[in-house]
């Protein structure tokens, strides 16, 4: 039997028909901690408000870890963080979990207007600083990329939060290991993972760190179902666009698939959704996705665990509600295990 450190599932949902996408997280939050998954996780990617929704789940769980994996550094600096962090970690102590990253070009220069410059300093200063002010002195902080004086939290002293850096190539990730209390790893095919607990294996060698103590987290994209054609191509619909912006084009290259990361993005460029999908071949998505039975996908990600993923989150990528309720019915705790 392999056992994860934690096993983990990933709000909000899929919307439902008249139904609100944060009732339905909610709803899902409630059923994944009597099931007895560890952790509820959100993507802080401006769809829906993750840290609220964090906060109103963190106010009815009892037992899970509430996790954030990822919020941008861009987006939110460091004293809106600071405030942010410590009322969740006030109405979960000892129970939530910061995971920060840098984004994409899509999000934080398309989105939101900002430059996404010098990412590595940026996670790294955005770390440093928040530390700083969560110790609850005032902020006197001057970096390369940000700065901070004079804040402080009028909050009591703030209960201990893992921050955790996400990383996807070798000097992120090697930073992630010596800086942050954890890793998130994203998107990777299965043959890669191997190289990347190198990197992380070496950062944490550079800071002393004890690589059995270290987190490394992973959002895995799954689909149990009995037509994968069809869930390959829902992958595909879905993610094709994340492999084309510069971020996770030059992951897929770095992870050793040159040739489709080149062909996603001329097939982005010019605009041809259809050769931009194609790029990502059957044998491609079935090495970044896991898809199948329950016990073929469970065995997957019992692979990927004993590679190195310490905390396995659920992510169903297909709209099928069947599917959806397929898929996490399969990897509650007690299946899982077996």
């Amino acid at each position: 039997m392999v056992q994860a450190t934690r096993l983990g599932v990933t709000l909000p949902v899929p919307p439902e028909p008249g139904v609100s996408p944060a009732a339905a997280a909610l709803r899902m939050a409630d059923w994944a901690e009597q099931e007895g998954f560890d952790g509820l996780w959100f993507a802080d990617t401006g769809e829906i408000d993750a840290l609220t929704l964090a906060a109103a789940v963190a106010m009815r769980a009892r037992r899970a870890r509430i996790g954030l994996a990822v919020v941008p550094v861009y987006t939110r600096t460091p004293v809106v963080l600071a405030s942010s962090v410590a009322t969740l970690a006030h109405l979960a102590p000892g129970r939530f979990v910061l995971g920060l990253g840098a984004s994409s070009h899509a999000m934080i220069e398309g989105w939101h207007g900002l430059k996404l410059e010098k990412p590595l300093t940026r996670v790294k200063e955005t770390t440093l600083a928040l530390r700083q002010a969560l110790s609850g002195q005032a902020t006197q902080f001057q970096g390369e990329t940000l700065r901070t004086t004079g804040f402080r939290l009028a909050s009591p002293p703030v209960p201990e939060v893992p921050i955790m850096l996400a990383g996807l190539r070798a000097k992120m990730l090697e930073m992630a290991a010596a800086v942050g209390d954890g890793v998130i790893v994203n998107l990777f095919p299965a043959a890669a993972l191997p190289r990347i607990m190198e990197h992380i294996r070496a950062g944490a060698a550079q800071a002393g760190k004890d690589m059995a103590a270290l987190e490394i987290v992973c959002r895995h994209q799954i689909c149990v179902t009995d037509n994968p054609a069809r869930a390959r191509d829902a992958f595909r619909k879905r993610f094709a666009p994340y492999f084309a912006t510069a971020v996770y084009n030059r992951f897929l290259a770095w992870c050793g698939h040159e040739g489709a990361a080149r062909e996603i993005e001329a097939g982005f460029k010019a605009k041809d959704r259809a050769r931009t999908g194609a790029a990502l071949d059957d044998a491609l998505v079935d090495q970044i996705a896991v898809i199948g039975t329950a016990e073929q996908c469970r065995e997957r990600i019992r692979e990927l665990v004993r590679g190195g993923i310490t905390t396995p989150v659920v992510s169903c990528f297909s709209p099928d509600p069947k599917e959806f309720l397929a898929t996490h019915e399969a990897f509650t705790p007690a299946r899982f295990g077996q």
